[in-house]
């Protein structure tokens, strides 16, 4: 923790990038892929940057209207998610890409639970319509030729999802790091029958309102910048990192490190890899999805959900 204060002390250090500092309210979940942002926070590279950044935590399902009331102007969540948000007149804009998931997201069942097509009829516990998990449930249904009609849905958000299932409620539960570590760490309870692994459909950006984009273009390029500079200092110092990050979700730098080996973070070179091909293609396949399900009635025109200039 003593290499993290004095690295923030270092950053700090160094003259602003702007005279003037930019107020941003972020909206996001304790989701261990968003934590370099709370990196970014707690080490002062945003201030170093010319920025004001107020993270507040907002489940998923409300964090689309704390962006409409303006109570927030940029947020981090799912790919699809923002193609949700734009559908149902929530304008806004993908600027950077944050982190890919390699097993941090799935699905925890009962011992005798084999397949998805044991799941027909059973009770599942998962976020509302609109949100990851409930979008990954979708995804993983389909690929193995079922629907979502064939499970009953319970809402819960992922950290009482996994703890109501660790109690012996809902036959499965649809949940993320750090929480999906609770199920990992109690097999009596039952098993994750699959993860982003086998189903590779998690993915978080990083997006703003197309206004304070406009009227604030070196800011939004300076969020970017944080997040791969907060990168730079995980690679730097990870263990002082990790005590930092996890210790927002009230975890101990070795659990945070668990936690984090189940997913990816991307810096600037994945970045544009990514926006180069994958971006495209899995949006495209997610909205159609999204409309079959009946989340969305339309698809927004993709190209104009994503402004990849803040990231070059």
């Amino acid at each position: 923790m003593a290499k993290v204060g004095f690295l923030a002390a270092a950053v700090i250090g160094v003259s602003p990038a702007f005279s003037q500092t930019t107020d941003v309210n972020v909206g996001l979940s304790g989701w261990t892929g968003f934590a370099p942002l709370t990196l970014a926070k707690e080490t002062g590279i945003f201030e170093k940057n010319g920025l004001n950044v107020t993270l507040e935590k907002i489940p998923q399902a409300s964090r689309h209207l704390a962006i409409a009331s303006g109570d927030i102007q940029c947020a981090a969540t799912t790919v699809e998610t923002w193609i949700v948000w734009n559908a149902n007149g929530v304008d806004t804009k993908q600027i950077f890409q944050m982190d890919k998931s390699f097993g941090a997201d799935g699905i925890a069942v009962r011992g005798d639970v084999e397949s998805f097509a044991d799941l027909k009829g059973k009770t599942v516990a998962a976020s509302t319509p609109g949100t990851s998990p409930y979008f990954l449930l979708a995804w993983m249904l389909n690929e193995n030729d079922m629907a979502m009609s064939d499970v009953s849905i319970v809402n819960m958000e992922p950290g009482p999802a996994a703890q109501a299932f660790v109690a012996g409620q809902n036959d499965a539960a649809m949940t993320y790091e750090p929480y999906l570590s609770t199920v990992r760490e109690a097999p009596d309870s039952g098993k994750i029958l699959a993860t982003t692994l086998d189903y590779p459909a998690v993915m978080d950006t990083f997006g703003c309102t197309p206004a304070f984009l406009e009227a604030n273009p070196e800011a939004a390029k300076a969020l970017a910048d944080s997040y791969f500079e907060a990168l730079e200092l995980i690679e730097s110092d990870q263990d002082g990192s990790y005590a930092t990050m996890g210790a927002d979700v009230n975890q101990t730098a070795e659990q945070f490190a668990t936690s984090a080996q189940y997913l990816r973070w991307q810096d600037r070179e994945a970045n544009e890899t990514f926006f180069s091909d994958e971006f495209w293609s899995f949006s495209e396949a997610a909205a159609d999805l999204l409309l079959e399900i009946g989340v969305i009635r339309s698809k927004p025109d993709i190209k104009a959900i994503v402004d990849t200039s803040f990231i070059e």
